[in-house]
């Protein structure tokens, strides 16, 4: 009882003490911040009473929505300020709605990400699907996106995957039923970006969101359809709340991808510590300290146990280092070849390499873009 309260008391002090982030409508945010359009399929029930807000309450009907998040000009790389309850948003400090759009039907919502897909350039349409983890809001989910979208630069078009998460530090269970819950919206989702003419797929997973992730990934290889494996250009796992064998099992049945599925650890990440504790184990995919338990699969692990402060469970969110490191991570592969390291950038304080699996230890230092974390 003792260490059952102990874990509790430990995931509420995790906890930040400061406002949730919810979905707020302003269109004048539009002229102060830049805007990121975030495309979302999600599993969510709609709040009764309110006209753009998902919540806790699963549904069995995948649902369609856009949202435009006005980015604020007044904050650093990877910081991300909501409005406290019953105060008027700041967009020149706040992430702010300033439109969204409720598709009625999935040919709506498929019809107008095929148009956002169009205007780039053929060779070029790809689409970069988050999946959020443990403990989010509806709307946590799709300003993280939007802040990733904006701080990377990414070129692509933004979708989201938000998944019906209790948003409650103690909603560990309920969390990880959900995530089981939710694979075939995820499913559904893919296909969806594929048929509106995605030509690659770069998906991007955090914490729970990560075995959520391997999961649907797994049964679409079970129904042997290589069309939708085939178009993913990368999975990053970020701080994966998954259990090794689990992922050892999932990463085989996926069977091989166009690139190693990376994955982003830290052996200081707190959450996924009391993860594992929760279940008995020594350690989870994302706090994993020995390559050769991976050795067998195609995959490179990024340390990033020098980056951690605080929970340590989001580094590559909340570090400009390490935010300009996932933002050229097409050149992992490239900083393993020590006469590359100086074109890259990138320099990394070990790299180990048993059989399939690379792994390498990231180093706080000003060569990676001039920056500290």
């Amino acid at each position: 009882m003792r260490r059952t309260i102990g874990i509790a008391a430990i995931f509420l002090g995790l906890a930040a003490c400061e406002p949730r982030g919810e979905i707020r409508i302003d269109p004048a945010a539009a002229a102060v911040g830049t805007v990121e359009t975030v495309f979302i399929g999600t599993t969510r029930g709609e709040v009764p009473g309110t006209a753009v807000e998902y919540g806790r309450a699963r549904s069995e009907v995948t649902r369609f929505a856009r949202i435009d998040v006005s980015v604020p000009p007044d904050r650093e790389p990877g910081e991300i300020r909501f409005t406290p309850p019953r105060r008027k948003p700041d967009p020149l400090t706040d992430f702010v709605a300033t439109k969204e759009v409720d598709y009625p039907e999935p040919r709506a919502f498929r019809d107008d990400l095929a148009g956002a897909l169009a205007r780039e350039k053929r060779g070029q349409r790809e689409a970069v699907i988050f999946v959020h983890g443990f403990n989010t809001t509806f709307a946590e989910g799709a300003y993280r996106l939007a802040q990733l979208g904006h701080d990377l630069d990414l070129s692509g078009v933004l979708v989201h995957y938000s998944w019906p998460s209790r948003a409650h530090a103690l909603g560990y269970v309920y969390d990880r039923d959900s995530a089981l819950f939710s694979r075939d919206g995820l499913e559904v989702l893919l296909r969806q970006v594929e048929a509106a003419g995605a030509e690659r797929v770069l998906i991007v997973a955090h914490s729970m969101g990560a075995a959520l992730t391997m999961e649907t990934l797994r049964q679409i290889a079970i129904d042997e359809d290589r069309t939708i494996l085939d178009r993913i250009g990368a999975v990053v796992l970020i701080s994966p709340d998954i259990d090794v064998d689990v992922f050892r099992a999932q990463a085989r049945r996926v069977g091989p991808l166009a690139n190693p599925i990376i994955i982003f650890t830290s052996r200081r990440d707190r959450a996924l510590a009391l993860s594992a504790g929760l279940t008995g184990q020594a350690d989870r995919l994302g706090n994993v300290t020995d390559v050769a338990e991976l050795g067998d699969l195609n995959v490179t692990l990024l340390d990033t146990t020098a980056f951690s402060i605080g929970a340590g469970h989001f580094n590559v969110g909340n570090s400009p280092a390490l935010l300009a490191l996932l933002g050229r991570i097409g050149d992992v592969d490239s900083v393993l070849a020590a006469e590359q390291a100086a074109r890259t950038g990138l320099l990394p304080g070990a790299v180990l390499t048993v059989q399939g699996a690379t792994q390498i230890v990231l180093s706080p230092v000003a060569a990676i873009s001039g920056m500290q974390p």
